[in-house]
């Protein structure tokens, strides 16, 4: 089995992770079409290798395709969030923390950068600009990371 490079580095940082069959291409098409936004080149490079990402706690680092679809359009269509928060349309919601907050792709002015996102404040703050940044804190720097 050829092991890939985000394979070979999720398990380099945290051997513990478990690591799920690869999305195919099929499927990463209905995610951009349901979401109507493109993937992230780093977040579909990663699908394409693993469809999601758990630690050794079952906490979902990064969320398989089929939970990227269902959560982020969950997200956008929940009458209590579009009262409550700003608009979710322009970020792809894709890992938790077991602490509550979320974790999304958003376009800056610069490229793609990932904010975590707070339920309780609708606080949104850039904490990464890439994928393998993010997953070096998860799985390096532990839970609370972001704070």
């Amino acid at each position: 089995m050829i092991v890939g490079v985000w394979r070979e580095l999720i398990l380099e940082m945290y051997p513990e992770a478990d690591l799920s069959d690869p999305a195919d291409e099929v499927t990463l098409a209905e995610v951009e079409k349901h979401l109507m936004l493109p993937l992230p080149f780093e977040l579909a490079s990663l699908l394409r290798e693993t469809d999601g990402v758990t630690n050794e706690y079952g906490d979902a680092v990064v969320w398989s395709a089929r939970r990227l679809v269902e959560d982020n359009l969950a997200m956008r269509g929940e009458p209590d969030y579009l009262e409550l928060y700003a608009p979710f349309d322009e970020m792809i919601f894709f890992g938790d923390s077991d602490m509550g907050p979320q974790f999304a792709y958003v376009h800056t002015d610069y490229g793609p950068g990932i904010v975590v996102w707070d339920h309780e404040s609708d606080r949104r703050r850039l904490v990464v600009v890439s994928l393998r940044d993010y997953l070096a804190r998860c799985f390096i720097q532990g839970n609370a990371w972001f704070r």
